[in-house]
């Protein structure tokens, strides 16, 4: 069995549909207090344990960093100590947004991160007192997480794309969405593979293939859904935000394959089976 921190998230969810896991919500292991899900593992039998939960408001992180610390890496150091000391394997689900997003090349793993904004300082801190705690862990940093539930991009599209006749969408930032439910997968067969062997440990990454824009990923979306909805190009100093977002997110995902025998999975498939959960294809 596989303990999962994490209950509503997009992620969380996805993994509870997967099967061979238990997971706790904010009822039974709140990230405010970091040493509050510290009990959860030491009362466990779980074989291994994922970090799904997270401070994910990246523009209100902006004003709320001390609170997107504790959350995203002072309760995950605390419990990655703590399954440390029983043997207990950690995937902990990281971000693109610890790097600036400069440069055009996809980001490898070890590259040297360097965060634009308040939530990837943060998640950064999480991978630090992972590492730090010295056990057997897996850092999986991703980007653009979509799915059918919460709020994510998709679901913003295709209810502006009813509403209106144009979009105008940022075409600078090149990344790739990424799928929950692949992600859930993926962190799954992580953690299957840690307890067998350790020495996988180590920073990964996971993302959706090919790179795209995020006006090209609207683009598609409303091709899929057959929603007649114009999208214009604009840049991203056209749409301020408090948080600052980086231009380059591609990730370099070769290592993941490598080892774990993952490969990238085509978002364009996802995104099909996501419109079915929503109920927009038959």
């Amino acid at each position: 069995m596989i303990l999962v921190f994490g209950e509503t998230g997009q992620l969380a969810r996805e993994l509870a549909a997967q099967g061979g896991t238990v997971c706790l919500g904010r009822d039974l292991a709140d990230f405010t207090d970091p040493y509050g899900p510290v009990a959860r593992v030491e009362d466990t039998g779980a074989d291994a344990v994922i970090i799904a939960a997270a401070y994910t408001a990246v523009d209100k992180a902006e004003s709320e960093e001390d609170l997107a610390t504790t959350v995203n890496a002072e309760a995950p150091g605390a419990i990655s100590r703590a399954c440390a000391a029983r043997g207990l394997p950690v995937v902990y689900v990281s971000t693109d947004y610890v790097f600036d997003g400069s440069g055009e090349a996809p980001w490898q793993p070890g590259d040297a991160p360097a965060p634009l904004n308040a939530y990837g300082r943060s998640k950064l801190a999480g991978e630090e007192m992972v590492r730090a705690a010295g056990g057997t862990y897996a850092i999986l940093r991703t980007s653009w997480v979509v799915s059918a539930h919460g709020n994510n991009f998709v679901k913003t599209m295709l209810r502006l794309g009813k509403e209106r006749e144009r979009l105008t969408i940022v075409a600078d930032q090149t990344g790739a969405p990424t799928p929950a439910r692949d992600i859930a997968a993926a962190c799954l067969e992580i953690a299957r593979q840690l307890i067998k062997d350790p020495g996988k440990s180590g920073t990964y990454h996971f993302a959706g293939g090919p790179e795209t824009s995020w006006a090209d990923f609207a683009r598609e979306i409303f091709a899929q859904a057959d929603v007649a909805c114009t999208v214009e190009d604009i840049p991203t100093s056209a749409y301020p935000t408090p948080a600052a977002r980086p231009l380059n997110s591609r990730l370099d995902c070769t290592a993941l394959d490598t080892v774990f025998g993952i490969p990238q999975p085509d978002w364009r498939l996802g995104l099909n089976d996501i419109l079915k959960d929503l109920g927009e294809l038959s």
